[in-house]
């Protein structure tokens, strides 16, 4: 959706999207608006407890049951496991789709860990379509004024344009740019440290691994150390995201700077900082 300034204004229920890698804000501005009738709607979250759930449970289960005293009790009937997953631990789905290396280390082998990335596309993908849905259940259920569309980092990945057209169709998309290099740093130092579920375009990830293992004088990916490759990845992966971001944001939405959102403290000044971005682009 575009608007000009007056017309934004007088959007009785305002609907956003905030667009942008991990770490730039997009959680912390919508967990302040939690508190000002905003409908705080976690594609990651929503991935994790309807689309991941069941081989995220598949998966714990095959590790319970290779042991015997959880065998047993799994197989009777007398525990169950029930995944935990909350908007800001993401565990259970970072569990599920791993880390590619070596699994001794902790990994996950090639052929598997595509597969789960092929799943964890389509689970993004779905969640997505399911936000007009949400925005009427916000409205009509919950009573909530307004939305917020909290996407997963890796939305410029999935390559499918139905996803853009819903949510240019439904929501005002924001994208938070990074613009200054020791942020930028800062966000590559945090993702490596506290990494979260990290989707990879095929292409780029074979590109990448053929990259790691002729520099690392390796043969296969279960060579690898997951840790390593994963830190050794994420710089790259960040950069060959910005120009798929701005391909989303110039012709559909506004863009705005992470250190513009670090400065908003409640609703009124998000609503400013969204007035100053569609200033910026008329």
């Amino acid at each position: 959706m575009k608007f000009s300034v007056e017309e934004f204004r007088n959007w009785e229920n305002k609907k956003v999207t905030l667009l942008g890698m991990s770490g730039v804000g997009k959680t912390y501005l919508s967990s302040l608006l939690r508190d000002s009738q905003w409908f705080h709607f976690s594609g990651d979250y929503r991935i994790g407890t309807r689309y991941l759930d069941e081989p995220i449970m598949d998966m714990i289960k095959q590790q319970a049951m290779q042991v015997p005293f959880l065998k047993e009790l799994l197989r009777n009937d007398w525990i169950y496991i029930k995944n935990n997953i909350k908007v800001h631990d993401l565990g259970p789905v970072l569990s599920y789709v791993g880390k590619l290396g070596n699994p001794e280390l902790g990994g996950v082998e090639l052929d598997d860990f595509i597969q789960r990335q092929a799943c964890y596309r389509d689970a993004e993908i779905a969640a997505m379509h399911d936000v007009p849905s949400f925005i009427e259940k916000a409205q009509k259920i919950y009573g909530y004024q307004h939305f917020v569309n909290d996407v997963g980092g890796s939305l410029c990945e999935l390559d499918e344009p139905s996803v853009i057209d819903t949510l240019v169709k439904h929501t005002m998309i924001l994208y938070i740019q990074v613009t200054d290099k020791e942020e930028e740093n800062k966000l590559i130092e945090r993702a490596q440290s506290a990494p979260k579920p990290l989707y990879y375009r095929p292409e780029f990830l074979q590109e990448q691994l053929a990259v790691y293992l002729a520099e690392n004088n390796l043969q296969y990916a279960a060579q690898m150390n997951p840790d390593e490759f994963t830190r050794w990845i994420f710089p790259r992966l960040f950069h060959s995201r910005i120009p798929r971001y701005e391909a989303i944001a110039k012709p559909h939405g506004y863009t705005v700077t992470s250190q513009e959102v670090a400065q908003v403290r409640d609703q009124n000044d998000f609503l400013e900082l969204l007035e100053t971005a569609i200033a910026r682009a008329e």
